[in-house]
């Protein structure tokens, strides 16, 4: 009766380092994919020919912010500092890199000015389009399809990651919803 009890014990305990191992590869294989579609951390100051600011942002150049959002990691809850704001259609988007490499899904934000002849006009869901934007490695020039889009007003930011490490500067886009007052 013992060793059958062992036994069980035994193979409960190989279950448990199996499974441990399986989540850590996992755990790895999201932290190689997040690395991949990190924004650079310092982004172009450039704004999109023909963009106009936002005539009456609700949070003004200069305003300290807090944001809601996680595009990236060290994102949500980090301290930022307003540095532009422009009423415009932004977009969710899935694109494959110009650089290779899986599918970056669920890309938030590529605005109206950052996609090749997007006219003046919100882009349905589906639409295959392709990208402006240089936001990330391998984004410039590469094709993409609209999840999500909205009438709202972006605002750039320079933030400091909840994570630490270095300043993201010029960080390109979070909307309204995703900005609070520090």
């Amino acid at each position: 009766m013992k060793s059958r009890h062992v036994s069980i014990a035994a193979i409960f305990t190989v279950v448990l380092l199996f499974y441990g191992c399986s989540s850590a590869e996992e755990n790895s294989d999201k932290e190689s994919s997040q690395t991949q579609q990190e924004h650079q951390e310092t982004g172009s100051p450039e704004i999109p020919e023909g963009l106009e600011p936002a005539a009456d942002p609700t949070y003004k150049e200069g305003s300290q912010v807090i944001l809601k959002a996680n595009h990236m990691e060290g994102m949500d809850g980090a301290e930022a500092t307003v540095l532009n704001a422009f009423n415009t259609i932004a977009y969710q988007v899935t694109y494959t890199p110009t650089t290779g490499g899986e599918p970056v899904k669920h890309h938030k934000w590529v605005i109206q000015d950052e996609i090749k002849e997007a006219g003046s006009e919100m882009l349905e869901k589906g639409t295959e389009v392709t990208l402006e934007a240089d936001h990330m490695e391998g984004m410039k020039g590469a094709k993409a399809t609209i999840e999500f889009a909205e009438n709202t007003t972006v605002y750039m930011v320079d933030y400091q990651p909840t994570t630490g490490g270095e300043m993201v500067t010029n960080h390109k886009w979070v909307t309204e919803e995703e900005i609070f007052a520090e």
